[in-house]
């Protein structure tokens, strides 16, 4: 069995950093060193990580790799390979794609196909419709992730709008919801005024936080954390987007008690309406990036722990597709490639320690779905891990965009952080700018 020796780097791990070494036997973590110790067996490689953070790999649970189907923007391979260059080691995708992972036998291809075509770890969420709740029970919660609800908003025909079905949903799941929430009536009434004080067919970019307002968010959020608690589901609130939201959640310390969690994603994070003027479309995405207060306030829930999850909803397009205004151009955009770098330039700023990103990033993910042996520095653990370099600067060109669809709104940023090598249970499959192109990941383990 091959030993790897990670030596001198500064440990991120667990709310502490320390200067410490790793040594990875095979596919696992076979010790955790502080710098004074030795590894108690001989390693065959030495990597000298000195200047370096070593982090647990990053696990995004909120990602759409487009496959099967759409493969013209975005595939397993592709997308796997722009998250190896993230740091990013576990997925969880989404359903909506074509067909639509609905059905056991739809999730059942799904993953066959992930097996066949993933660099990374992956699992893969069963998706709600109004006719299908009768389906979960047949669900494997050690192999799914979770039951993704469309409530109240969908790009496709995944919508869930009865109260009846709802009401079966969230009582009968026996898995996590991961809910995506805006009010469909909302989002319509408010097109509509829009429309006929415009007279067009389409509406200006700047319209879209109107569209998909804090209303729309706040009412449909409200709804499901209402029937949660009233049936005492695992609810996870999606791309929580608003400051009123927050009002709906608990900054309790994230364990079995916390029935109700919630998600911030990484361009909620970062940008506010006032960008739409220089980013267009490409920062287009639903719900809608709204204000500079909301995305204040979320960065202070992250830090208190109302949001518990830093996530990307990695959702990637042709700029063919991003043409138009709010009505017209498509919503989503692709993160996974540079989501670790811009938390870290979030540190950089002071609004989060490098001891928060990880637990976001990190552990967080791997606590609200009960992954097996992930998301942590341990002994026994699966070794997942990233390092990454400090005062390294370097620029988002077009050039090095890994995903299939070619753009970022990144592109021309300037960032300090670099991503220097990502391993894959064990594996070294990013290093220096470079993928290799292994099939190395496996699909994750739950409770």
């Amino acid at each position: 069995m091959k030993r790897i020796l990670i030596q001198n780097a500064i440990i991120v791990n667990e709310g502490k950093k320390f200067l410490g070494s790793v040594v990875i036997a095979g596919e696992t973590i076979e010790e955790v060193l502080t710098n004074e110790q030795v590894p108690s067996i001989a390693c065959d490689e030495v990597i000298n990580a000195s200047g370096c953070y070593l982090m647990p790999g990053v696990i995004d649970d909120h990602v759409h790799f487009r496959d099967p189907g759409l493969t013209h923007k975005a595939d397993i391979t592709s997308e796997s390979q722009a998250a190896l260059a993230g740091g990013v080691t576990s997925v969880m995708d989404m359903p909506n794609t074509s067909p639509q992972t609905t059905s056991i036998s739809a999730l059942q291809d799904k993953l066959k196909l992930y097996s066949e075509k993933c660099l990374i770890n992956y699992s893969c969420y069963f998706g709600a419709t109004n006719d299908n709740a009768d389906q979960f029970k047949n669900l494997d919660i050690h192999s799914v992730c979770g039951i993704k609800l469309f409530m109240g908003s969908s790009t496709g025909n995944m919508l869930v709008d009865r109260m009846e079905t709802l009401r079966k949903i969230f009582a009968e799941a026996n898995l996590p919801v991961a809910a995506h929430c805006e009010d469909q009536n909302t989002i319509s009434q408010n097109t509509k005024k829009l429309c006929e004080e415009t007279q067009s067919d389409d509406l200006p970019l700047s319209c879209h936080p109107q569209i998909r307002s804090t209303e729309a968010c706040y009412s449909s959020s409200q709804l499901a954390v209402s029937l949660a608690k009233e049936y005492n589901t695992r609810l996870h609130l999606l791309h929580v987007s608003t400051d009123a939201e927050l009002d709906l959640l608990s900054n309790a310390p994230l364990n079995n008690q916390k029935r109700i969690t919630a998600e911030a994603c990484v361009a909620h994070l970062l940008f506010s309406d006032n960008d739409y003027e220089h980013l267009g479309t490409r920062i287009k995405c639903n719900p809608a990036i709204k204000s500079a207060d909301d995305k204040n306030a979320l960065r202070k829930a992250v830090n208190s722990g109302k949001i518990d999850v830093i996530a990307t909803d990695h959702a990637p397009h042709t700029l063919d597709e991003k043409v138009g205004g709010a009505l017209k151009a498509v919503s989503g955009m692709p993160m996974i490639q540079f989501s670790l770098v811009s938390m870290l330039e979030l540190v950089d700023d002071e609004i989060f320690t490098i001891e928060k990103i990880v637990e976001k990033m990190c552990h967080a993910p791997a606590e609200i779905f009960e992954i097996n042996q992930r998301g942590y520095i341990r002994t026994g653990y699966k070794a997942d891990l990233v390092l990454v370099r400090p005062y390294h600067p370097w620029t988002v060109s077009k050039d090095i965009i890994l995903s299939k669809c070619k753009w970022s709104p990144l592109e021309g940023h300037t960032f300090k952080w670099k991503i220097e090598k990502t391993f894959v249970n064990g594996s070294l499959l990013y290093s220096d700018g470079q993928v290799k192109d292994i099939r190395a990941g496996q699909q994750l383990s739950f409770r």
